[in-house]
């Protein structure tokens, strides 16, 4: 049963005491999660890899026929392999036809490759690359183009998550959904699709991470970083992608603490996009996963192939994205922190001075966090754990001065993405809309 009495902390203290509330209060590591983030397999990463570099091409528009060459038979492979995971996949086509347009030059089938492990409820989380490759030139589809980490490296990273969470016997809360789009390199259009058609059919997706050159260690300028990865996402600071981004870096390290989650604040690398885009442009929170050193001399070239890569790199990645996936799939869906018209539920009541929070019940929570952080602070400075209530007051708290957040807690301690407290934004005035009066 839901608590809805108020909990009352003076904010001197709650500052400290959130701090030392995480570090009494968080339970250990799920064991369940620990397992599945330690099958991933470098090896098998590096059989894929060489796998998707023998198909010569994976263009949009090249081979359908071929038994060995081209999009058609890395397709049938990627939707074999998925296949060959586990009966709890549902493995199948994502099928569009794109006509004519900007770089398709003719009225092309588009297959988008799709496994989905489904979970206790519809709402889902993705894990995608994307499988077509081109060379310089974006229009020959002939030409070599075996995209080993462009994005060879996200679609292993892909099957293999699809493996270790298929095989691993948990029961997830939320549908996984692991995709492998086509056409990201003629404008984003395998993911532009998809999305499109889950905003049509309302579907509910909590996130989606993205993986695109993720497996190279050794930027052209010889600088090597094996330790981190970087994560970009859609602003505004308080957007669904930033705080799925800051779950990614708060849950992935936890899991991996060896590996680095570098948070960019930006859509993507400087005037450059990817199918997290896509998702984003349809409404839905997706982050994008980057190596932190690119060699962009194996990108879009014949020279992307399986020795410019780091499977042991690439591991650590997969293992990051899996950590954070895993624990949002098991978490409680995040609380709702607004009334029926939208409206933010905070206000400075008691006194006008205080912080004074509530929220929604979520099905499953059996407490929840709150956050807190200056308005000027890019991330999540304080937290405390406050049990099964609804509401919370902070004394002596302007909520002028902070942003607040708040995330549902299950009994075993998984987290929910934190839902901020936010002021819908101002609405322009047009000077003509105000009356004056003719000066004297």
């Amino acid at each position: 049963m839901i608590r809805a009495a108020r909990v009352v902390l003076a904010f001197a203290v709650a500052a400290s005491a959130g701090r030392a509330a995480y570090a009494q209060a968080a339970p250990d590591l799920d064991p369940k999660i620990v397992q599945l983030v330690a099958q991933v397999s470098q090896e098998r990463l590096t059989a894929t890899l060489k796998q998707l570099e023998t198909f010569g091409t994976r263009h949009t528009m090249s081979s359908t026929d071929s038994a060995t060459r081209g999009i058609g038979a890395a397709r049938r492979w990627i939707f074999d392999e998925f296949r060959s995971f586990s009966p709890r996949l549902q493995v199948g086509f994502d099928t569009y036809v794109i006509a004519k347009q900007g770089r398709i030059t003719r009225d092309t089938e588009a297959r988008n490759v799709m496994a989905v492990l489904p979970g206790r409820s519809p709402r889902r989380v993705y894990i995608s690359g994307h499988y077509d490759s081109r060379s310089a030139d974006v229009l020959d589809a002939g030409a070599a183009a075996p995209g080993v980490n462009d994005d060879g490296s996200g679609v292993a990273l892909t099957l293999e998550l699809a493996r270790v969470f298929s095989q691993s016997g948990v029961e997830f809360d939320a549908t996984l959904v692991f995709m492998c789009h086509v056409a990201e390199e003629q404008g984003l259009m395998g993911a532009k699709l998809h999305a499109q058609r889950a905003k049509e059919q309302h579907v509910v997706i909590d996130a989606v991470l993205n993986n695109d050159i993720v497996g190279n260690d050794r930027g052209g300028n010889g600088i090597v970083d094996g330790e981190s990865i970087r994560v970009y996402s859609e602003g505004p600071e308080d957007s669904p992608s930033r705080e799925l981004a800051r779950y990614v870096q708060r849950w992935g390290m936890r899991y991996v603490p060896s590996h680095r989650v570098r948070l960019m604040a930006r859509p993507d690398r400087f005037s450059r996009a990817g199918d997290h885009t896509g998702y984003n442009q349809y409404g839905f929170p997706a982050v994008g996963f980057r190596e932190s050193r690119e060699n962009f001399t194996r990108q879009h070239d014949a020279r992307d192939t399986f020795e410019g890569l780091s499977p042991a790199y690439l591991a650590q990645n997969a293992r990051v994205n899996a950590a954070a996936a895993a624990t949002l799939a098991l978490a409680p869906e995040r609380p709702v922190v607004t009334n029926d018209r939208g409206q933010a539920t905070i206000d400075g009541q008691p006194s006008g001075y205080d912080a004074h929070l509530r929220w929604k019940a979520s099905p499953g929570a059996t407490a929840y966090r709150v956050f807190w952080r200056e308005a000027w602070g890019p991330d999540w400075q304080h937290d405390v754990l406050v049990g099964n209530v609804t509401e919370l007051t902070l004394q002596n708290t302007l909520i002028d001065d902070l942003v607040f957040g708040v995330a549902a807690v299950d009994a075993l301690g998984h987290e929910s993405i934190v839902s901020p407290y936010i002021a819908p934004p101002s609405t322009a005035v047009d000077a003509g809309d105000i009356k004056t009066v003719p000066a004297r």
